[in-house]
């Protein structure tokens, strides 16, 4: 089966709705580029919170927690990329078409009643966050979830489970992550038991487990999987087991007060300029440099996954020039955010992550 790539779309549906049967290679291949758009997906709005919080808490708990499951997301999407080319395609994102819209759905219809945006950190953004990471049977705050992404890699493990021989070991980009906690490694993935633990990986890190909401592959002891750690911030305190028998957990810890940021306002569908909002030519560059860097990181992240070992630049090389292109982001991002809005609103500017063509 073939599937459009296109942000916008409802692949992620449709590759589900496919009947168990037909879950093949070409199946295998859509999918796993879906998840790539996917993990993509949820960098953008964290960093944006991230990046909105100011001194002295830029080191504080809050911060911290979202800094790691950040580097957690990085790793998750690594890991697609090597399913992807170690059954042999090609991870593709640099391209208008592909990159995340915001504000919008998440990639092919995940979550479809969610609406992910650019802003600051403020309860809502959190609120946001815990709803994209939200499993389908939280230990706490049950709710009904429809195509959640830990079941998307659920059916992604079976597919892969009843056609192992798929797995060739080919292209694989590996990355020493771990210092950021276990199981963040970028490792080769070459055979069914390595792809079982990639996806177990990345569904507890961000889901947990249905008996516990710590992260099994934690950076620091205690650390809780994604959703249980943005629902704390939103609800201001520590996630606690309150009763062994029956086990239940609950808000009832330490508090946990939300950080000082700046105040970035919710950045419009297409930017600021297409939103309507006048720009200064010093927003304008700062927009432009952000975008640029923001733009070589995806050209560079495509390309590691699609050289040859041999090649020069080597892999490991081209995913340094992307690292070294996503660290350029933070000054340009945090410099919008100290500029106000010309609406008297008391928000700020903050970056809009839109892909621009080498040169553009």
């Amino acid at each position: 089966m073939s599937t459009v790539l296109n942000y916008r779309s409802n692949a992620i549906v449709e590759l589900m709705r496919t009947p168990a049967e037909e879950h093949d290679e070409s199946w295998l291949k859509n999918a796993l580029q879906q998840a790539v758009l996917l993990e993509l997906a949820t960098l953008p709005p964290y960093l944006c919170g991230l990046w909105s919080i100011e001194d002295p808490d830029r080191e504080g708990a809050v911060s911290e927690t979202i800094k790691e499951i950040i580097f957690d997301e990085m790793s998750h999407m690594g890991l697609v990329c090597n399913m992807l080319t170690t059954i042999g395609g090609a991870p593709r994102m640099a391209d208008a078409a592909l990159v995340p819209k915001y504000p919008g759905p998440l990639p092919g219809g995940v979550r479809p009643e969610l609406s992910v945006s650019l802003t600051g950190l403020t309860k809502e953004s959190v609120d946001m966050y815990s709803q994209i990471e939200r499993p389908d049977d939280p230990v706490v705050e049950d709710a009904e979830v429809r195509t959640s992404i830990g079941a998307f890699y659920t059916q992604i493990l079976e597919a892969f489970r009843k056609q192992p021989q798929l797995i060739k070991g080919t292209k694989q980009v590996i990355r020493d992550m771990s210092h950021h906690g276990k199981g963040n490694d970028v490792v080769a993935l070459a055979s069914l038991d390595d792809v079982e633990a990639a996806i177990t990986i990345i569904k507890e890190q961000g889901e947990g487990t249905a008996a516990s909401p710590d992260n099994p592959f934690p950076g620091q002891p205690g650390e809780l999987a994604h959703f249980y750690s943005f629902r704390e911030i939103f609800r201001g305190q520590k996630l606690i087991l309150v009763s062994s028998d029956p086990q239940q957990f609950d808000f009832q810890g330490d508090e946990i007060p939300m950080p000082r940021t700046s105040r970035m306002g919710t950045v419009p569908s297409g930017g600021w300029e297409q939103g309507g909002v006048p720009v200064s030519s010093e927003v304008r560059g700062l927009l432009d440099t952000f975008n640029q860097h923001y733009s070589s990181m995806l050209r560079f992240l495509e390309q590691a996954w699609q050289a040859d070992p041999s090649s020069t630049p080597s892999p490991t090389q081209l995913l340094n020039q992307a690292v070294k292109a996503m660290r350029k982001l933070e000054d340009p991002a945090r410099r919008l955010m100290q500029i106000p809005l010309p609406d008297d609103s008391g928000m700020a500017f903050g970056p809009e992550f839109r892909y621009v063509e080498a040169g553009g």
